[in-house]
Protein backbone atom coordinates (compact mmCIF):
# COMPACT_ATOMS: atom_id res chain seq x y z
CA UNK A 1 0.00 0.00 0.00
CA UNK A 2 1.47 3.21 -1.36
CA UNK A 3 -0.01 6.59 -0.15
CA UNK A 4 1.34 9.59 -1.87
CA UNK A 5 4.34 7.33 -3.32
CA UNK A 6 5.15 6.32 0.34
CA UNK A 7 5.48 2.88 1.39
CA UNK A 8 4.46 0.85 4.40
CA UNK A 9 8.18 1.15 5.96
CA UNK A 10 8.32 4.91 5.46
CA UNK A 11 5.63 5.95 6.76
CA UNK A 12 6.05 3.56 10.09
CA UNK A 13 9.78 5.82 10.06
CA UNK A 14 8.31 9.10 10.05
CA UNK A 15 6.02 7.84 12.10
CA UNK A 16 8.49 7.12 14.86
CA UNK A 17 10.83 10.34 14.16
CA UNK A 18 7.33 12.41 14.32
CA UNK A 19 7.15 10.60 18.22
CA UNK A 20 10.56 11.58 19.02
CA UNK A 21 10.65 14.87 17.73
CA UNK A 22 7.46 16.47 19.11
CA UNK A 23 6.52 13.72 21.66
CA UNK A 24 2.96 12.04 22.03
CA UNK A 25 0.73 15.46 23.00
CA UNK A 26 1.83 17.44 20.49
CA UNK A 27 1.73 14.88 17.93
CA UNK A 28 -2.18 14.09 18.42
CA UNK A 29 -2.09 18.29 17.19
CA UNK A 30 0.24 17.62 14.45
CA UNK A 31 -1.75 14.53 13.89
CA UNK A 32 -4.72 16.57 13.22
CA UNK A 33 -3.45 18.93 11.34
CA UNK A 34 -2.08 17.10 8.84
CA UNK A 35 -5.33 15.04 8.18
CA UNK A 36 -7.46 18.21 7.91
CA UNK A 37 -4.57 19.47 5.27
CA UNK A 38 -4.55 16.22 3.51
CA UNK A 39 -8.31 16.16 3.14
CA UNK A 40 -8.43 19.58 1.69
CA UNK A 41 -5.69 18.70 -0.89
CA UNK A 42 -8.10 15.19 -2.06
CA UNK A 43 -11.04 16.65 -2.00
CA UNK A 44 -9.66 19.91 -4.40
CA UNK A 45 -10.53 20.66 -7.64
CA UNK A 46 -6.98 20.81 -8.53
CA UNK A 47 -6.37 17.16 -6.58
CA UNK A 48 -9.00 15.83 -9.32
CA UNK A 49 -7.57 17.73 -12.21
CA UNK A 50 -4.18 15.98 -11.07
CA UNK A 51 -5.94 12.49 -11.12
CA UNK A 52 -7.49 13.04 -14.14
CA UNK A 53 -4.18 14.06 -16.13
CA UNK A 54 -2.42 11.29 -14.37
CA UNK A 55 -4.93 9.02 -15.88
CA UNK A 56 -5.16 10.03 -18.83
CA UNK A 57 -1.24 10.11 -19.65
CA UNK A 58 -1.40 6.63 -18.06
CA UNK A 59 -3.74 5.76 -21.46
CA UNK A 60 -2.33 7.63 -24.14
CA UNK A 61 0.02 5.03 -25.48
CA UNK A 62 -2.92 2.70 -25.68
CA UNK A 63 -5.27 5.65 -26.93
CA UNK A 64 -2.45 6.63 -29.86
CA UNK A 65 -1.95 3.05 -30.88
CA UNK A 66 -5.38 2.41 -31.42
CA UNK A 67 -6.13 5.09 -33.11
CA UNK A 68 -3.57 4.63 -35.42
CA UNK A 69 -4.19 1.32 -35.92
CA UNK A 70 -7.82 2.46 -37.19
CA UNK A 71 -6.31 4.96 -39.21
CA UNK A 72 -4.30 1.98 -41.04
CA UNK A 73 -7.37 0.11 -41.45
CA UNK A 74 -9.35 2.94 -43.07
CA UNK A 75 -6.56 3.39 -45.32
CA UNK A 76 -6.17 -0.14 -46.43
CA UNK A 77 -9.96 -0.14 -46.94
CA UNK A 78 -9.66 2.79 -49.55
CA UNK A 79 -6.74 1.20 -51.12
CA UNK A 80 -8.92 -1.91 -51.86
CA UNK A 81 -11.99 -0.18 -52.93
CA UNK A 82 -9.94 1.97 -55.15
CA UNK A 83 -8.14 -0.87 -57.04
CA UNK A 84 -10.12 -1.70 -59.98
CA UNK A 85 -11.84 -5.32 -59.88
CA UNK A 86 -11.95 -5.87 -63.65
CA UNK A 87 -8.17 -6.15 -63.81
CA UNK A 88 -8.30 -9.13 -61.02
CA UNK A 89 -9.53 -13.04 -61.55
CA UNK A 90 -12.01 -14.32 -59.04
CA UNK A 91 -10.30 -14.61 -55.87
CA UNK A 92 -7.05 -13.00 -56.46
CA UNK A 93 -5.75 -10.96 -54.10
CA UNK A 94 -5.37 -6.71 -55.13
CA UNK A 95 -1.98 -6.67 -53.53
CA UNK A 96 1.10 -9.21 -54.82
CA UNK A 97 1.63 -11.75 -52.23
CA UNK A 98 5.15 -13.28 -51.82
CA UNK A 99 3.77 -15.90 -54.87
CA UNK A 100 3.12 -13.58 -57.11
CA UNK A 101 6.28 -11.02 -57.66
CA UNK A 102 5.94 -7.54 -59.25
CA UNK A 103 6.47 -7.61 -62.42
CA UNK A 104 8.49 -5.03 -64.34
CA UNK A 105 6.49 -2.76 -66.93
CA UNK A 106 7.03 -4.26 -70.69
CA UNK A 107 8.54 -0.72 -72.03
CA UNK A 108 10.35 1.98 -70.69
CA UNK A 109 9.18 5.82 -70.30
CA UNK A 110 12.07 8.25 -70.77
CA UNK A 111 10.70 11.93 -71.36
CA UNK A 112 8.41 12.07 -74.11
CA UNK A 113 9.81 9.13 -76.14
CA UNK A 114 8.87 5.55 -75.02
CA UNK A 115 11.56 2.82 -75.25
CA UNK A 116 10.28 -0.78 -76.11
CA UNK A 117 12.19 -3.42 -74.56
CA UNK A 118 14.82 -5.23 -75.78
CA UNK A 119 14.30 -8.10 -78.22
CA UNK A 120 15.26 -11.62 -77.55
CA UNK A 121 18.42 -12.54 -79.66
CA UNK A 122 18.87 -16.09 -78.90
CA UNK A 123 21.72 -16.19 -76.68
CA UNK A 124 23.92 -14.37 -79.07
CA UNK A 125 25.27 -10.94 -79.30
CA UNK A 126 23.96 -7.83 -81.71
CA UNK A 127 27.18 -8.32 -83.42
CA UNK A 128 27.22 -11.61 -84.05
CA UNK A 129 25.42 -13.13 -86.51
CA UNK A 130 23.45 -16.80 -86.80
CA UNK A 131 25.76 -19.52 -88.38
CA UNK A 132 23.42 -22.27 -89.38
Amino acid sequence: MEILGIGFNELVFIIIIALIVLGPKDMQKAGRTIGRWMRSIVTSDGWKVLQQTSRELRTLPNRLMREANEDLNQINRDLNSISNPLNRQPGQSPLPTRSQPVQPPSSSIQGNTITPPPTDTGGMDSGQEKHA
